[in-house]
């Protein structure tokens, strides 16, 4: 009987240990969560507001933007090329989330989001990548997209047509 009741009290201690270490990943993954929700936050406000630095400050120095024209694949550098005379002109974009989703990588140095964007063009959709780099999250890859509801889409795909069948015989070359 006391083989029984220590065998016992052996399986509720391991089984509570491992309810612990669940909570405190869990616990640990709701904190980044916060912290990458407001690094998008602050990521979209500094756009809004046409500070250049802030907004680029946001991006890991190995990044890659990749926006809703097929044509547009950019690292870090090359987008701040394209979107210098935008900030200076303080005609820059002003996105803010309507509904976000972040997941992480079990060993939580990753993780991946999207998010639904209140935008002027519309409903867009940024999703991407963040890495923690010396304690901050940074973004490695965002991808811009314009959604596109299904009951429209044959318009949208006639729109663009004549467009994209030039591109798409370039890129078949």
């Amino acid at each position: 009987m006391k083989k029984i009741a220590m065998i016992c009290t052996m399986v509720l201690f391991m089984l509570g240990f491992t309810g612990i270490n669940a909570q405190s990943k869990s616990a640990k993954f709701e904190k980044d969560k916060t912290e990458i929700g407001n690094m998008l936050d602050g990521f979209n406000a500094a756009a809004a507001k046409a500070d250049f630095n802030a907004y680029f400050n946001y991006f890991a120095d190995e990044s890659t933007f990749i926006g809703t024209d097929a044509t547009e694949v950019w690292d870090k550098k090359a987008f701040m090329v394209w979107a210098k005379p935008h900030f200076d002109k303080k005609k820059t974009w002003n996105f803010t989330s309507l509904k976000r989703n972040i997941y992480f990588s079990k060993d939580g140095k990753l993780a991946w989001f999207d998010e639904l964007l209140d935008t002027q063009m519309k409903i867009c959709r940024g999703s991407g990548v963040v890495e923690k780099i010396n304690g901050s999250w940074k973004v490695k890859q965002y991808v811009l997209s314009v959604t596109v509801p299904n009951d429209v889409v044959d318009k949208v795909v006639a729109e663009k047509t004549a467009i994209e069948d030039v591109l798409i015989q370039q890129l078949k070359k």
